[in-house]
Protein backbone atom coordinates (compact mmCIF):
# COMPACT_ATOMS: atom_id res chain seq x y z
CA UNK A 1 0.00 0.00 0.00
CA UNK A 2 1.37 3.37 -1.02
CA UNK A 3 1.55 6.05 1.63
CA UNK A 4 -0.54 9.17 1.29
CA UNK A 5 1.33 11.89 -0.65
CA UNK A 6 1.22 14.29 2.29
CA UNK A 7 2.55 11.56 4.61
CA UNK A 8 5.46 10.91 2.24
CA UNK A 9 6.10 14.63 2.04
CA UNK A 10 6.19 14.99 5.83
CA UNK A 11 8.51 11.97 6.20
CA UNK A 12 10.96 13.35 3.64
CA UNK A 13 10.79 16.80 5.26
CA UNK A 14 11.56 15.34 8.69
CA UNK A 15 14.63 13.57 7.31
CA UNK A 16 15.75 16.77 5.60
CA UNK A 17 15.12 18.64 8.85
CA UNK A 18 17.39 16.34 10.85
CA UNK A 19 20.21 16.68 8.32
CA UNK A 20 19.72 20.46 8.06
CA UNK A 21 19.83 20.98 11.83
CA UNK A 22 22.96 18.84 12.14
CA UNK A 23 24.72 20.79 9.38
CA UNK A 24 23.56 24.09 10.91
CA UNK A 25 24.85 23.17 14.37
CA UNK A 26 28.16 21.90 12.97
CA UNK A 27 28.74 25.03 10.89
CA UNK A 28 27.82 27.31 13.79
CA UNK A 29 30.19 25.42 16.12
CA UNK A 30 33.05 25.74 13.62
CA UNK A 31 32.46 29.46 13.00
CA UNK A 32 32.25 30.26 16.71
CA UNK A 33 35.51 28.49 17.46
CA UNK A 34 37.23 30.06 14.44
CA UNK A 35 36.38 33.59 15.64
CA UNK A 36 39.12 35.37 17.61
CA UNK A 37 38.79 35.66 21.36
CA UNK A 38 37.20 33.45 23.95
CA UNK A 39 34.43 33.51 26.55
CA UNK A 40 36.81 34.32 29.41
CA UNK A 41 39.08 36.83 27.66
CA UNK A 42 39.09 40.03 29.69
CA UNK A 43 41.40 42.99 30.11
CA UNK A 44 42.66 41.47 33.35
CA UNK A 45 43.54 37.82 32.87
CA UNK A 46 42.42 35.36 35.54
CA UNK A 47 45.04 33.48 37.55
CA UNK A 48 46.18 30.28 35.81
CA UNK A 49 44.59 28.00 38.41
CA UNK A 50 41.22 29.80 38.05
CA UNK A 51 41.45 29.65 34.26
CA UNK A 52 42.18 25.92 34.46
CA UNK A 53 39.07 25.33 36.60
CA UNK A 54 36.91 27.31 34.18
CA UNK A 55 38.31 25.46 31.17
CA UNK A 56 37.62 22.11 32.80
CA UNK A 57 34.09 23.14 33.84
CA UNK A 58 33.17 24.14 30.29
CA UNK A 59 35.22 21.43 28.49
CA UNK A 60 37.54 24.04 26.99
CA UNK A 61 40.52 21.95 28.08
CA UNK A 62 39.51 19.24 25.58
CA UNK A 63 40.33 19.11 21.90
CA UNK A 64 37.84 20.71 19.49
CA UNK A 65 36.56 17.35 18.16
CA UNK A 66 35.91 16.15 21.71
CA UNK A 67 34.20 19.44 22.59
CA UNK A 68 31.99 19.10 19.51
CA UNK A 69 31.07 15.49 20.18
CA UNK A 70 30.38 16.22 23.83
CA UNK A 71 28.10 19.15 23.01
CA UNK A 72 26.34 17.22 20.24
CA UNK A 73 25.71 14.24 22.50
CA UNK A 74 24.26 16.47 25.21
CA UNK A 75 22.11 18.33 22.65
CA UNK A 76 20.65 15.06 21.36
CA UNK A 77 19.56 14.35 24.94
CA UNK A 78 17.97 17.80 25.18
CA UNK A 79 20.74 19.35 27.30
CA UNK A 80 22.13 22.52 25.66
CA UNK A 81 24.71 23.00 28.39
CA UNK A 82 25.58 25.80 30.82
CA UNK A 83 25.78 29.43 29.74
CA UNK A 84 29.20 31.09 29.83
CA UNK A 85 27.77 34.60 30.22
CA UNK A 86 25.05 33.72 32.73
CA UNK A 87 26.72 31.17 35.04
CA UNK A 88 23.65 30.83 37.27
CA UNK A 89 21.51 29.59 34.37
CA UNK A 90 21.62 26.80 31.85
CA UNK A 91 20.97 27.51 28.18
CA UNK A 92 17.73 25.50 28.47
CA UNK A 93 16.51 27.86 31.19
CA UNK A 94 17.43 31.00 29.26
CA UNK A 95 15.73 29.77 26.10
CA UNK A 96 12.66 28.64 28.06
CA UNK A 97 12.32 32.21 29.36
CA UNK A 98 13.15 33.94 26.07
CA UNK A 99 11.23 31.80 23.57
CA UNK A 100 7.70 32.79 24.74
CA UNK A 101 8.71 36.46 24.56
CA UNK A 102 9.97 36.18 20.98
CA UNK A 103 7.08 33.92 19.98
CA UNK A 104 4.50 36.40 21.28
CA UNK A 105 6.17 39.37 19.61
CA UNK A 106 6.78 37.53 16.33
CA UNK A 107 3.34 35.91 16.31
CA UNK A 108 1.58 39.26 16.72
CA UNK A 109 3.79 40.78 14.01
CA UNK A 110 3.00 37.97 11.57
CA UNK A 111 -0.72 38.16 12.38
CA UNK A 112 -0.69 41.92 11.73
CA UNK A 113 1.16 41.34 8.46
CA UNK A 114 -1.43 38.83 7.25
CA UNK A 115 -4.45 40.80 8.45
CA UNK A 116 -3.44 44.17 7.03
CA UNK A 117 -1.39 42.88 4.10
CA UNK A 118 -4.14 40.67 2.69
CA UNK A 119 -6.85 43.29 3.29
CA UNK A 120 -4.87 46.10 1.68
CA UNK A 121 -3.78 43.87 -1.21
CA UNK A 122 -7.34 42.81 -2.00
CA UNK A 123 -8.54 46.41 -1.69
CA UNK A 124 -5.84 47.63 -4.07
CA UNK A 125 -6.60 44.85 -6.59
CA UNK A 126 -10.31 45.71 -6.63
CA UNK A 127 -9.35 49.32 -7.39
CA UNK A 128 -6.49 48.54 -9.78
CA UNK A 129 -5.25 51.60 -11.63
CA UNK A 130 -7.03 54.07 -9.37
CA UNK A 131 -5.48 56.57 -6.99
CA UNK A 132 -6.14 54.29 -4.01
CA UNK A 133 -4.22 51.47 -5.66
CA UNK A 134 -1.30 53.73 -6.58
CA UNK A 135 -1.15 55.26 -3.10
CA UNK A 136 -1.21 51.88 -1.34
CA UNK A 137 1.52 50.46 -3.57
CA UNK A 138 3.66 53.59 -3.09
CA UNK A 139 3.39 53.27 0.70
CA UNK A 140 4.12 49.53 0.43
CA UNK A 141 7.25 50.31 -1.58
CA UNK A 142 8.41 52.67 1.18
CA UNK A 143 7.72 49.99 3.77
CA UNK A 144 9.96 47.56 1.93
CA UNK A 145 12.73 50.10 1.43
CA UNK A 146 13.08 51.22 5.06
CA UNK A 147 15.01 48.67 7.18
CA UNK A 148 13.95 47.63 10.68
CA UNK A 149 16.93 49.29 12.37
CA UNK A 150 15.55 52.59 11.04
CA UNK A 151 11.86 51.85 11.62
CA UNK A 152 12.27 50.84 15.28
CA UNK A 153 14.02 54.06 16.47
CA UNK A 154 11.57 56.17 14.46
CA UNK A 155 8.64 54.49 16.19
CA UNK A 156 10.27 55.14 19.57
CA UNK A 157 10.90 58.79 18.66
CA UNK A 158 7.33 59.35 17.51
CA UNK A 159 5.16 57.33 19.89
CA UNK A 160 7.33 57.23 23.02
CA UNK A 161 9.45 60.41 23.04
CA UNK A 162 7.19 62.86 21.19
CA UNK A 163 3.62 61.69 21.83
CA UNK A 164 4.24 59.74 25.08
CA UNK A 165 1.62 57.20 24.07
CA UNK A 166 3.69 54.05 24.50
CA UNK A 167 6.81 53.00 26.45
CA UNK A 168 10.16 53.15 24.68
CA UNK A 169 11.21 49.72 25.87
CA UNK A 170 10.99 47.06 28.53
CA UNK A 171 8.76 44.04 28.91
CA UNK A 172 5.97 42.81 31.13
CA UNK A 173 2.97 44.99 30.24
CA UNK A 174 0.65 44.78 27.22
CA UNK A 175 1.80 48.15 25.86
CA UNK A 176 5.42 46.90 25.72
CA UNK A 177 4.39 44.64 22.82
CA UNK A 178 2.87 47.30 20.55
CA UNK A 179 5.91 49.10 19.12
CA UNK A 180 8.15 46.01 18.69
CA UNK A 181 5.35 44.11 16.95
CA UNK A 182 4.68 47.03 14.61
CA UNK A 183 8.39 47.40 13.83
CA UNK A 184 8.56 43.72 12.88
CA UNK A 185 5.26 43.77 11.00
CA UNK A 186 5.60 46.84 8.77
CA UNK A 187 7.94 45.40 6.10
CA UNK A 188 5.93 42.18 6.03
CA UNK A 189 2.66 44.10 5.69
CA UNK A 190 4.12 45.91 2.69
CA UNK A 191 5.33 42.73 0.99
CA UNK A 192 2.14 40.80 1.75
CA UNK A 193 0.00 43.63 0.31
CA UNK A 194 1.97 43.70 -2.95
CA UNK A 195 1.94 39.91 -3.22
CA UNK A 196 -1.80 39.67 -2.53
CA UNK A 197 -2.59 42.42 -5.04
CA UNK A 198 -0.63 40.72 -7.84
CA UNK A 199 -2.14 37.32 -7.10
CA UNK A 200 -5.68 38.70 -6.83
CA UNK A 201 -5.35 40.49 -10.17
CA UNK A 202 -4.34 37.21 -11.83
CA UNK A 203 -7.29 35.39 -10.28
CA UNK A 204 -9.80 38.12 -11.15
CA UNK A 205 -8.82 37.85 -14.81
CA UNK A 206 -9.11 34.04 -14.91
CA UNK A 207 -11.60 32.49 -17.32
CA UNK A 208 -13.47 30.48 -14.68
CA UNK A 209 -14.14 33.67 -12.71
CA UNK A 210 -15.40 35.47 -15.81
CA UNK A 211 -17.76 32.53 -16.44
CA UNK A 212 -19.03 32.69 -12.85
CA UNK A 213 -19.60 36.42 -13.22
CA UNK A 214 -21.58 35.86 -16.42
CA UNK A 215 -23.94 33.59 -14.44
CA UNK A 216 -24.97 36.59 -12.38
CA UNK A 217 -23.04 35.94 -9.15
CA UNK A 218 -22.50 39.03 -7.02
CA UNK A 219 -19.02 40.52 -6.74
CA UNK A 220 -18.96 39.79 -3.02
CA UNK A 221 -19.73 36.10 -3.56
CA UNK A 222 -17.20 35.92 -6.40
CA UNK A 223 -14.56 37.39 -4.15
CA UNK A 224 -15.08 35.25 -1.06
CA UNK A 225 -16.33 32.01 -2.64
CA UNK A 226 -14.18 31.78 -5.77
CA UNK A 227 -11.30 34.27 -5.84
CA UNK A 228 -9.89 34.60 -2.33
CA UNK A 229 -8.69 31.04 -1.72
CA UNK A 230 -6.62 30.65 -4.92
CA UNK A 231 -5.35 34.21 -4.53
CA UNK A 232 -4.01 33.34 -1.07
CA UNK A 233 -1.86 30.42 -2.27
CA UNK A 234 1.20 32.63 -2.96
CA UNK A 235 0.66 34.24 0.45
CA UNK A 236 0.71 30.82 2.13
CA UNK A 237 3.94 29.99 0.28
CA UNK A 238 5.36 33.31 1.51
CA UNK A 239 4.75 32.40 5.17
CA UNK A 240 8.07 30.55 5.42
CA UNK A 241 10.29 33.47 4.30
CA UNK A 242 8.04 35.80 6.30
CA UNK A 243 8.76 33.84 9.46
CA UNK A 244 12.48 33.88 8.72
CA UNK A 245 12.22 37.63 8.20
CA UNK A 246 10.51 38.02 11.57
CA UNK A 247 13.08 35.80 13.32
CA UNK A 248 16.12 37.55 11.84
CA UNK A 249 14.60 40.98 12.39
CA UNK A 250 13.86 40.22 16.03
CA UNK A 251 17.56 40.51 16.91
CA UNK A 252 17.57 44.19 15.94
CA UNK A 253 14.14 44.98 17.34
CA UNK A 254 14.77 43.24 20.67
CA UNK A 255 18.02 45.13 21.10
CA UNK A 256 16.36 48.50 20.37
CA UNK A 257 13.44 47.92 22.74
CA UNK A 258 15.36 46.00 25.41
CA UNK A 259 13.23 42.87 25.07
CA UNK A 260 14.57 39.69 26.75
CA UNK A 261 13.97 37.47 23.74
CA UNK A 262 15.89 35.00 21.59
CA UNK A 263 17.31 37.64 19.27
CA UNK A 264 18.78 39.65 22.12
CA UNK A 265 20.36 36.57 23.67
CA UNK A 266 21.83 35.65 20.30
CA UNK A 267 23.46 39.07 19.87
CA UNK A 268 24.76 39.20 23.45
CA UNK A 269 25.99 35.61 23.25
CA UNK A 270 27.88 36.29 20.02
CA UNK A 271 29.50 39.44 21.43
CA UNK A 272 30.57 37.64 24.61
CA UNK A 273 31.62 34.38 22.89
CA UNK A 274 29.00 32.46 24.86
CA UNK A 275 29.37 29.35 22.69
CA UNK A 276 26.65 27.24 24.24
CA UNK A 277 24.09 30.05 24.31
CA UNK A 278 24.61 30.94 20.64
CA UNK A 279 24.52 27.28 19.60
CA UNK A 280 21.35 26.69 21.61
CA UNK A 281 19.57 29.71 20.16
CA UNK A 282 20.61 28.79 16.61
CA UNK A 283 19.47 25.20 17.06
CA UNK A 284 16.07 26.13 18.50
CA UNK A 285 15.41 28.82 15.88
CA UNK A 286 16.49 26.42 13.13
CA UNK A 287 14.11 23.77 14.44
CA UNK A 288 11.25 26.27 14.54
CA UNK A 289 11.91 27.39 10.97
CA UNK A 290 12.05 23.80 9.74
CA UNK A 291 8.79 23.00 11.56
CA UNK A 292 7.08 26.03 10.02
CA UNK A 293 8.31 25.03 6.55
CA UNK A 294 6.82 21.56 6.98
CA UNK A 295 3.54 22.99 8.25
CA UNK A 296 3.37 25.46 5.33
CA UNK A 297 4.01 22.66 2.81
CA UNK A 298 1.18 20.63 4.34
CA UNK A 299 -1.13 23.66 4.32
CA UNK A 300 -0.35 24.36 0.66
CA UNK A 301 -1.07 20.73 -0.20
CA UNK A 302 -4.43 20.97 1.53
CA UNK A 303 -5.36 24.27 -0.16
CA UNK A 304 -4.20 23.27 -3.65
CA UNK A 305 -4.98 19.64 -4.64
CA UNK A 306 -2.70 20.00 -7.69
CA UNK A 307 0.30 20.13 -5.37
CA UNK A 308 -0.82 16.92 -3.65
CA UNK A 309 -1.22 15.20 -7.02
CA UNK A 310 2.29 16.31 -7.95
CA UNK A 311 3.62 14.74 -4.75
CA UNK A 312 2.08 11.43 -5.69
CA UNK A 313 3.78 11.24 -9.08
Amino acid sequence: MRAHPLARLLASRLLEAAITLWLLATLCFALLRAAPGGPFDTEKAAPPEVQAVLDAQYRLDQSLPMQYLGWLGDALRGDLGPSFQYPDYTVNQLIANALPVSALNGGIALLLALLFGVSLGVWAALRAGGWTDRLLMFVAGLGLAIPKFVVAPLLVLLFAVTLHWLPAGGWGEWDNVVLPAIALALPNIAYCARLTRASMLDVLSAEYLQAARSRGLSETRLLFAHALKPALLPVVAWLSPALINVVTGSAVVEQVFGIPGMGRYFVQGALNRDYTLVLGVVLVIGALIVAINVAVDALRGWMDPRLEQGMGN
